[in-house]
């Protein structure tokens, strides 16, 4: 097991920048996630740990040893990718015993590793079959076991459940939880699901255009983020967002106006604000609740989806999109008018820049 240390890393493909500066430090046996939308950088961040693309600049330091001068085989990491790339011809055994062959490894100890392997995974059983006689997630888990027996520092997943399906991920996701727990080593896991990372990681990091916005355990992102951009990222349905202005600031609470010109208050520091000032309103959909009193905002339902545990009402407010979360057994009609509450102490509040103001 290592820690894995990034100082000021850089990535240019020709004149472009992918990653800019990036400094992130990864505790020895730790599980952390990057997320972030299509083209932030996250599986170029990944494979450059890995050493398959080479760092235009900074260091990478994996269990306290510089490595970008040194080959994928020699980091000490193993990494698992989206395509499973198992040999057709080869059974399960061969497969996970490849590399360790091409390595000169003992054949007792290519034996054991395997085996340990396969019994950590639940694919004993499967161990003289074809990767064709195996289901999807089957042979992820030899993909997985090829990595294991390497016995490797870090392990490195690039989106590894994106071609199952959707029942199988929430399967594989146990698994992988499990895996980890088993065997105490620091993995880093890239993925565009939510649900992956917030079940997942220890610590998510959120990337956007190369650089990362926030760092923090998953519960953390969701109830403080840093920035309107992991506001919106982090949370399905996303956060809905009121623009307005600040009508009264203090250390304790904003009262803010919204452009329908209703008065809502925020209980966070704003003690840096001042009247007029352009803000942004914040909150959850779990938190919009229907059934306010007077005073509160008044939206109008465009769309309903019942889901059974819940149901999803979609509002308009003025020119704001509106997401409610309700009881499955809560279903609005189309051009229902309701009256919402926006509780003072479930809002976020955003500066003309994006920054949130601390929650209190």
């Amino acid at each position: 097991m290592a820690d894995v240390r990034l100082t000021g890393v850089t990535k240019r493909f020709g004149t472009t920048e992918v990653l800019k500066g990036i400094d992130l430090e990864i505790a020895d046996g730790e599980f952390v996630v990057f997320v972030g939308p299509s083209g932030c950088g996250k599986s170029t961040l990944l494979r450059t740990i890995a050493g398959l693309e080479e760092a235009s600049g900074g260091e990478i330091a994996i269990g306290g040893r510089t490595v970008n001068d040194l080959s994928p085989s020699d980091r000490g990491i193993a990494m698992v990718f989206q395509s499973y790339a198992l040999y057709p011809h080869m059974s399960v055994y061969e497969n996970m015993a490849f590399g360790l062959k091409l390595a000169k490894a003992d054949k007792a100890e290519i034996d054991r590793r395997v085996r340990a392997a396969a019994e950590t995974l639940n694919i004993t059983d499967y161990l003289e079959r074809k990767p064709k006689a195996l289901s999807g997630g089957q042979r992820q888990r030899v993909a997985i076991g090829r990595a294991i027996v390497r016995e490797p520092e870090v392990f490195l997943f690039d989106e590894p459940l994106s071609n199952l399906d959707a029942a199988l991920r929430v399967r594989m996701r146990y698994e992988f939880a499990g895996l980890h727990e088993r065997l105490e080593t620091t993995m880093i896991y890239v993925t565009h699901d939510q649900v992956e990372a917030m079940t997942l990681a220890d610590r998510i990091v959120v990337l956007n255009s190369g650089i990362i916005e926030q760092v923090g355990a998953p519960m953390e992102l969701y109830e403080r983020p840093r920035n309107l951009f992991v506001a919106e990222f982090i949370g399905s349905p996303k956060m809905n967002l009121i623009p307005a202005e600040i009508v009264t600031a203090t250390a304790k609470a904003a009262t803010v106006k919204t452009a329908l010109g209703d008065t809502l208050k925020v209980s966070v520091d704003a003690s840096a604000a001042k009247a007029g000032d352009a803000v942004t309103v914040g909150i959850r959909p779990e938190h919009l609740t229907s059934g306010g009193k007077a005073g509160d905002i008044k939206a109008e339902v465009t769309f309903a989806e019942t889901l059974g545990h819940a149901t999803f009402a979609y509002a308009a407010y003025g020119d704001t999109a509106l997401t409610l979360q309700l009881p499955g057994d809560v279903r609005p009609k189309t051009g229902e008018a309701l009256t919402l509450a926006v509780p003072a102490g479930q809002a976020h509040l955003f500066d003309a820049s994006g920054t949130a103001f601390d929650r209190l």
